[in-house]
């Protein structure tokens, strides 16, 4: 019989998370059935929209997230013994998973090589599908194009970064701290702020003299508001998040904003294009995406980093630190 640790949603998070927010627990598992696999994580997502989500799971449900899973016991042909996937099982060690031949919340863990197998939830799985599908269907960028790309270090902002590098983009990056706008240059952005130290509006003034073409945005907020001015006309604006506002109990999925980072008259006047977007509208195109990206791995065009944190048990924690800018690249955590 296996048991597995399951983190739950112990309390409502009110503003930032707090570590007591979630409970762990123990949980054993029925037998596998026909059909049926057990699988134990081996690579655990850390990402911004589980904020988001902890309005949403039920208190004592478990919190939602990917994972890179193992299978361990199989009754299914179709997964054998040693095989990866793939899973939304959450913040689990073990799941008992019937796996859907069509299905979108299992995938087999794509052919690694000799990339580490928690890419899968990284730079080629949904972050990186993120940016690949966020900012090439939706930007529609072009030789020469200017670019701003916020949250510029994280999972999503560094593939933004050299896949309008790959274009022929010119590319200004925001991130959150020096040794982050290093790393950011080192990407191949033209120009990196660190935006605590750095007035947004003056910066844009002076690098993006003729206005930004295309805006990639993973922060929302504040910064949004202090950038929109500085767009192009006809510029296009792609919304993947806004980890700046997740914490404020204002800012509810559902509910109407009475105020908003995107002034309606710098929107007509300067008659922008500003697409919202889920990562899931691509599914059909699903490893298109990673085969690219893949591709661009291989060839030395698209480098990544991975923060990585030993332990089932600092699940919370890790979640916490990235509202604190903790991790550069994809946070995981390895059980």
């Amino acid at each position: 019989m296996v048991v597995a640790k399951v983190w739950q949603l112990a309390h409502r998070p009110c503003g930032e998370p707090r570590v007591e927010d979630f409970r762990l627990v123990e949980e054993e598992l029925p037998p596998c059935a026909e059909g049926e696999v057990v699988v134990e994580a081996v690579a655990l997502s850390i990402d911004p929209y589980m904020r988001y989500l902890a309005r949403q799971i039920p208190l004592d449900g478990t919190m939602h997230g990917s994972q890179v899973a193992k299978v361990i016991e199989s009754k299914n042909p179709e997964w054998p013994l040693g095989s990866y996937m793939v899973n939304y099982e959450g913040w689990r060690s073990h799941t008992v998973v019937k796996p859907q031949p069509s299905g979108t919340k299992i995938r087999p863990l794509p052919e690694m090589g000799d990339l580490p197998k928690s890419l899968g939830i990284g730079v080629l799985g949904m972050p990186g599908n993120t940016a690949y599908f966020g900012f090439l269907d939706i930007c529609q960028p072009k030789a020469g194009d200017t670019v701003l790309v916020n949250g510029a270090a994280g999972a999503v902002g560094s593939a933004v970064v050299q896949i309008a590098k790959i274009k022929g983009c010119t590319v200004i990056a925001f991130a959150g701290s020096d040794e982050k706008v290093a790393w950011v240059k080192e990407l191949g952005a033209d120009y990196a702020f660190n935006y605590k130290t750095t007035e947004i509006g003056e910066a844009l003034k002076k690098v993006a003299p003729n206005g930004i073409n295309l805006y990639f945005d993973n922060v929302g907020g504040k910064f949004t508001a202090e950038a929109l001015p500085h767009m192009a006309d006809f510029g296009r604006v792609s919304v993947c998040g806004a980890i700046s506002t997740y914490n404020d109990e204002g800012k509810r999925i559902g509910m109407p904003a009475l105020t908003s980072p995107f002034s309606e008259a710098t929107v007509i006047w300067k008659q922008l294009r500003v697409e919202g977007f889920m990562v899931t509208r691509w599914n059909d195109r699903w490893m298109e995406g990673i085969k690219q990206l893949k591709e661009w791995i291989i060839q030395g065009k698209l480098k990544y980093k991975e923060s990585v944190v030993h332990g089932f048990d600092k699940m919370p924690t890790a979640f916490i630190g990235l509202f604190h800018g903790d991790n550069t690249g994809k946070a995981v955590v390895v059980p």
